[in-house]
């Protein structure tokens, strides 16, 4: 509780929510004939939080900026990697129960322990809670807003743009699939004129082929 505490700058009332958020999948505990304990359930309503509390602090920090703006804003500003990051910044990842120590550097799991602390916070303080606990990720500079919202991280795009402006032919290919704990794991190569231009590894193979061309548009300088 004293982590936690120091994680959040809240004092808990109920410990079992927080343990339970800080379980994951693979530590789960049977409770039930075809139900093990871990903090997926406390994700789903950590997720519904932050998108909520995001919206209002966009909504109210850009009054001047149409639906479609606030929209992808928050896509960004709630996306995996960035939770993933908020939730390495505040050490999260070492206080997670897991099976396997290697869990500590998947792709998923530091995100996930955040929303699943976020829905344990609500659950045990309320919403204003929860949302202060957010906004002072926010205020405290653990989150870079603006240049989240204004970085255009669409590297796919970029790099077919260019492969057609210079008659350039390109290729994502799948190379492999793997299961690395629960997860499936996708390698995607991109080629280009029949060369391997970048690669990339994540859980689904869109956002594969996003790391893939990351790493095509830096080694060919593309801007």
């Amino acid at each position: 509780m004293r982590s936690v505490h120091a994680v959040t700058g809240v004092y808990p009332r109920n410990a079992a929510l927080y343990r339970l958020a800080l379980t994951h999948r693979s530590a789960a505990s049977t409770i039930k004939a075809g139900f093990r304990a871990s903090n997926e359930r406390l994700e789903f309503l950590g997720d519904a939080v932050i998108s909520a509390v995001v919206a209002k602090y966009l909504f109210q920090r850009f009054p001047f900026e149409d639906e479609g703006f606030l929209t992808e804003a928050r896509s960004r500003l709630v996306s995996r990697k960035v939770l993933n990051e908020l939730s390495r910044k505040i050490g999260l990842p070492e206080l997670v129960s897991r099976d396997t120590p290697g869990m500590r550097n998947s792709s998923s799991l530091p995100g996930d322990a955040f929303e699943a602390l976020v829905g344990a916070l609500f659950l045990d303080r309320g919403y204003e809670c929860a949302e202060g606990f957010m906004l002072r990720c926010i205020s405290h500079g653990l989150l870079d807003v603006e240049t989240l919202i204004r970085e255009d991280d669409n590297y796919k795009s970029r790099l077919i743009e260019w492969c057609q402006q210079n008659k350039h032919v390109f290729r994502f290919d799948t190379v492999d699939e793997t299961t690395a704990g629960h997860d499936t794991l996708f390698t995607v190569q991109i080629l280009i004129d029949g060369k391997k231009a970048g690669q990339g590894r994540e859980r689904s193979k869109k956002k594969a082929e996003q790391i893939a061309a990351k790493e095509a548009c830096t080694t060919l300088n593309i801007q």
